[in-house]
């Protein structure tokens, strides 16, 4: 039988990203999760590792394994927590992942509202962009998971979870103010071709989604600026630099004199927003799971 707690030891390196990452988080010395993982390949009979300069990546034996492990490790957190709570010993806790623009829109209000209402809670947020979360999910470091996609990803498997669909959010298209095809009557994407685009880099689902865009469109856009950074595409378009396109939700707090917004007559690009969590969430995951559903 396999070792629940090497297990959880290679759930936390394939989390940390790296040997000395997990170490660090374990409390262990390196050469301690090394000996600890060296022992795990040996039960399995197989590599489960790959290390590189920028830290380790799991073999196909390893990613198979890393499911079971992970839900492995978050059934005994949740018997720990149980324990702890029914003596008394540890206070109730919620840990809720989200990507950057969920967190400045859709999260403060429902968390202040839960704050309201379960002071003695502790709470902690922690900022993951998509598709990274589903494994903490698993292993029962977050609760709850915000994430998304774009237009023409992969959804990652959510084995062993609830993914819901909390809402479904367009993308606008937003000039510098008084930009000349901000008059255009119907713009297209076309129009745009030969303008100064701002995106993520190359791999960034907003950098995907916009290629996508342009290839059905059948034109080939220039990104000059490159951040996934919402607030600093707005910021860049305001400057002048660029157009782009950005989620509704982030213009909710731009204001209409510093940016021309418009759609694109032959893109009309919108992002999927899911909550994840295990299949037995508790009581104060559903709780904010309601509270995230309620209307804006």
């Amino acid at each position: 039988m396999l070792d629940a707690h090497r297990l959880a030891v290679l759930a936390e390196v394939a989390h940390a990203g790296s040997i000395a990452a997990a170490a660090k988080r374990l409390a262990f010395t390196p050469s301690a999760v090394s000996q600890q993982l060296a022992k795990l390949e040996r039960d399995v009979g197989a590599r489960l590792l790959g290390r590189h300069a920028r830290g380790v990546t799991l073999t196909p034996v390893g990613e198979a394994l890393l499911a079971h492990a992970e839900a492995i490790v978050g059934e005994l957190r949740t018997a720990e927590r149980t324990v702890r709570a029914l003596l008394e010993e540890e206070p109730a806790q919620l840990t809720v992942g989200t990507f950057a623009s969920a967190g400045m829109t859709l999260v403060p209000a429902a968390l202040a509202d839960f704050r309201r209402d379960h002071p003695g809670v502790a709470l902690r947020l922690l900022d993951l962009e998509p598709p990274d979360g589903y494994g903490l999910v698993r292993a029962r470091d977050l609760d709850l998971l915000i994430t998304h996609r774009y237009p023409g990803a992969p959804l990652p498997d959510p084995r062993g979870l609830d993914r819901t669909l909390l809402r479904s959010e367009r993308f606008r298209l937003i000039l510098p103010k008084g930009h000349a095809k901000a008059r255009v009557r119907r713009l297209t994407l076309a129009a745009l071709a030969a303008e100064d685009w701002i995106s993520g880099s190359p791999g960034v689902p907003n950098r995907a989604c916009l290629e996508q865009l342009a290839g059905a469109a059948g034109v080939r856009l220039r990104v000059a600026y490159e951040t996934r950074d919402y607030q600093v595409i707005v910021a860049l378009v305001e400057a002048g630099l660029g157009v782009a396109f950005v989620p509704e939700s982030v213009l909710e707090r731009v204001s209409p004199a510093r940016v021309d917004v418009r759609d694109a007559a032959d893109a009309r690009p919108a992002r999927e927003i899911f909550l994840v969590h295990h299949r037995r969430p508790g009581r104060l995951v559903t709780e904010m799971v309601a509270r995230l559903n309620r209307p804006q």
